[in-house]
């Protein structure tokens, strides 16, 4: 009897000694993967940064409800024209244009293109939405990888810092950046007297040829301003008919001519 009870002892040690070597393999691997994942997240970030957007024309289909009011317009974007000519406002809460609405588009455009030095198509980069410090593994289902990432957006204000929380899904396949999203975990106010209850943030992106370029951006919001106004918001900005110019500020370029 006492043989059979040192044999379950010993029998019982083995299995606690496997599982504890099986937690530390897993943890090793759980290490691994964290850093192999944060390697891949910067590359795809500097492979985005490194796609030259302004060489590629496209179409931004803008959307618009605030409390009810609803705007939208469609814009073309066409790198190897003048530069006051690059942007034109196709319509504009579904109508066309009028010779005013044009010159105003097109004026507040080269504004905009002046003060960054670039295209105004995408103001937003991943370095002022990822931390890549923070990202941390969450599932991979096998042809994406899903992760999550702490958020610090300077534009919403001091009040957003560790109320913002990120989640991004990672093309094996292409290796980039397909989905990130960029959700509340707390009210905070962006600035004197608004408070924001709901925020979602939703960026996606496609890959043309080793190109990452912007898919669709969303913006849910909800809160109040000043007490008494609400504030419900919703923004979409959908990019499409995209076309690779080779050559920029030359008006013969073709744009369909891929490197």
């Amino acid at each position: 009897m006492d043989e059979d009870n040192d044999m379950t002892r010993k029998y019982i040690l083995v299995l606690i000694s496997i599982g504890i070597c099986l937690d530390i393999v897993a943890a090793e691997n759980r290490e691994l993967s964290t850093s192999q994942l944060k390697k891949k997240i910067s590359t795809a970030i500097t492979n985005f940064e490194q796609t030259p957007r302004k060489k590629w024309a496209h179409q931004i289909n803008r959307f618009e409800n605030e409390e009810g009011d609803i705007t939208s317009s469609i814009e073309r974007f066409t790198p190897n024209l003048q530069s006051n000519k690059q942007w034109q406002l196709i319509k504009s809460n579904g109508e066309k244009p009028t010779v005013r609405q044009q010159k105003k588009f097109i004026k507040n455009k080269m504004k905009q293109a002046n003060k960054k030095g670039e295209d105004t198509s995408y103001a937003m980069s991943f370095r002022e939405i990822i931390n890549q410090k923070s990202v941390q593994f969450i599932l991979d289902n096998g042809s994406h990888i899903e992760a999550s990432f702490v958020v610090d957006i300077e534009q919403l204000g001091e009040d957003a810092q560790g109320k913002l929380q990120g989640t991004l899904f990672y093309n094996k396949e292409f290796e980039f950046i397909e989905e990130v999203i960029v959700v509340n975990t707390a009210e905070f106010s962006p600035m004197f007297s608004a408070n924001i209850s709901e925020l979602t943030l939703t960026f996606n992106f496609i890959n043309i040829d080793g190109a990452v370029l912007p898919q669709q951006t969303k913006m849910q919001m909800k809160g109040r301003f000043a007490y008494f106004t609400e504030i419900d918001e919703v923004s979409t900005d959908t990019y499409s008919n995209y076309e690779y110019v080779r050559c920029i500020g030359e008006v013969t370029c073709q744009n369909n001519e891929i490197d």
